[in-house]
């Protein structure tokens, strides 16, 4: 039978194994409390499996809350590989009528963020073929204003 050690060892490997594969960071911290414990039962071998698994548990929730407050990234900006505000002040034509209570479309001689042709809103009439400027990025669209 296996010494417990090696059990909370082979549980600490499996779940960072399982971090490797997901690249969460949550499985991390608990393979990290899985290995620490295995420490403390090579140290302290007559230590009881109910204090194991206290230690397993105030391990877990004290690397959790370190990595919340420390570690953790605190943006929500999921505009990967965009730079912040560099479309804003591009002027393009509007192809497809916007207004207050319709969606429109631009078009940009060169791409902005990857494509040429958006989803305009604007909060007043822009007729087709006016030249609009971007004044915000609103998800997937372009909030314009006339030019």
């Amino acid at each position: 039978m296996l010494d417990i050690m090696w059990i909370w060892g082979i549980v600490g490997l499996v779940l960072l194994g399982v971090e490797i594969v997901s690249g969460t960071m949550h499985a991390f911290w608990f393979g990290i409390a899985a290995l620490l414990v295995a420490v403390l039962t090579w140290l302290i071998p007559a230590m009881p499996l109910t204090l194991q698994l206290l230690l397993f548990s105030v391990f877990s929730i004290g690397a959790l809350i370190v990595w919340q407050r420390y570690c953790k990234k605190t943006s929500t900006d999921l505009r990967i590989g965009q730079s912040q505000g560099d479309e804003i002040g591009r002027v393009g034509t509007i192809i497809a009528p916007v207004g207050p209570k319709q969606t429109g479309r631009i078009l940009f001689t060169q791409g902005v963020m990857g494509s040429r042709e958006w989803t305009a809103i604007a909060d007043e009439e822009i007729a087709v073929d006016a030249e609009a400027v971007i004044v915000a990025i609103e998800g997937n669209s372009l909030r314009v204003k006339s030019h």
